[in-house]
């Protein structure tokens, strides 16, 4: 595992297919948070060296797999995820908190519904390490390899309404750190300008815009 940032850790690259690369993330707080997932368990022991997982978020379906269920044998994670996703989620573990609201946990974790790459996509704001604010996007808003921010829509089974609507609800956080699932480019974790972060979802609306034509 690569350590990203003071409190976070960046699992092993994975490449679910060509041209699309993914990782998980560990926040290691009072609580170590494991968001996203992992693709296989080659990374326990590290994530065992690091205090294990005590909680796993998950951003929507697409994140779900075998690896759930390991996790949860392996550390006794709770898993967190979106209420609209989980009869597929449930399919591999037990969701024990279904998120359906936005609101702050026991962890300081502010659940945000941001529904449109699918029904149930939920970013997660995150307090970090000297006061950063982390926001774990999933698969709503990544950097495109062009340097471009990119709204996550595919027409096969995106709601580019919903999904602007989402895209708009986040321009109005503020945010230090943006850590997106599967990505393009160099890297998923990428810092932003807090004066400039509006500038990025127009960015991103304009592009779902143009995709949509």
């Amino acid at each position: 595992m690569r350590q990203v940032l003071p409190d976070l850790w960046e699992t092993a690259t994975d490449n679910p297919f060509p041209g699309l690369t993914t990782h998980a993330y560990l926040w290691t707080s009072d609580r170590n948070a494991l968001f996203y997932s992992v693709a296989s368990d080659a990374e326990f022991a590290d994530l065992e060296k690091l205090g294990g997982v005590d909680d796993q978020y998950l951003s929507h379906h697409d994140e779900a797999g075998p690896m759930l269920g390991r996790i949860e044998d392996r550390f006794g994670a709770t898993l967190h995820a979106p209420a609209p996703e989980v009869g597929r989620i449930g399919r591999y573990a037990r969701v024990d908190i279904a998120l359906a609201e936005r609101y702050v946990d026991d962890n300081g974790v502010e659940v945000i519904p941001t529904p449109g790459h699918t029904p149930g996509s939920t970013c997660y704001l995150v307090p970090g390490d000297d006061g950063l604010r982390y926001l774990f996007t999933g698969d709503t808003l990544y950097l495109g390899e062009s340097g471009e921010w990119t709204a996550g829509y595919l027409p096969s089974f995106s709601n580019a309404h919903t999904l602007a609507e989402s895209l708009r609800l986040l321009a109005t956080l503020t945010v230090d750190v943006v850590i997106s699932s599967a990505y393009a480019g160099d890297s998923a974790v990428n810092h932003v300008v807090a004066q400039e972060w509006p500038d990025h979802i127009d960015q991103a609306l304009t592009g779902l815009s143009a995709a949509q034509r």
